[in-house]
């Protein structure tokens, strides 16, 4: 059976997963989607930030207590212009992909989130089309300048 529990700081978080442990998965199934680890640290530190501004929530989905699934939902403090959280991980163990496990996280931060949600998602990734099915729309295309 499949569980999906929220956090909303380490300290609750780390009696399930710890921080490296949530990191390492994240790491290993985004695959080629992946960043950096620390960076996904970052994003993670951003969810449990009680600054103005920022926030958001862990979720882990647990198949037989073993880690399956995660998902990573940041505030972005704005709302109109820019959605009011954003989607920055979601990852799938990738010997389970296709059961379910990432539309039920989806799901469970739509009934978690307040106001609207973005997400970045690149043309060729696979799961796109599962977002999509959701109810995620291309509304812009993403231009970055980097630099050098």
């Amino acid at each position: 059976m499949l569980q999906i529990i929220q956090f909303t700081n380490l300290k609750d978080m780390d009696k399930v997963i710890s921080k490296d442990a949530l990191i390492e998965f994240l790491h290993t199934h985004l695959d080629r989607f992946r960043d950096d680890k620390l960076s996904i640290g970052k994003a993670i530190d951003y969810a449990f930030s009680r600054d103005a501004g920022r926030g958001g929530f862990v979720l882990l989905a647990l198949q037989d207590d073993q880690p399956v699934g995660a998902l990573v939902m940041n505030d972005t403090g704005m709302q109109d212009f820019i959605p009011e959280n954003i989607l920055v991980y979601i990852a799938v163990d990738a010997a389970r992909r296709g059961g379910g496990i990432g539309k039920a996280l989806i799901t469970k931060a739509f009934e978690l989130t307040k106001g609207n949600i973005a997400l970045h998602v690149e043309y060729d990734n696979p799961a796109k089309r599962l977002y999509e099915r959701l109810g995620f729309s291309s509304k812009y295309a993403e231009m970055r300048w980097q630099r050098s």
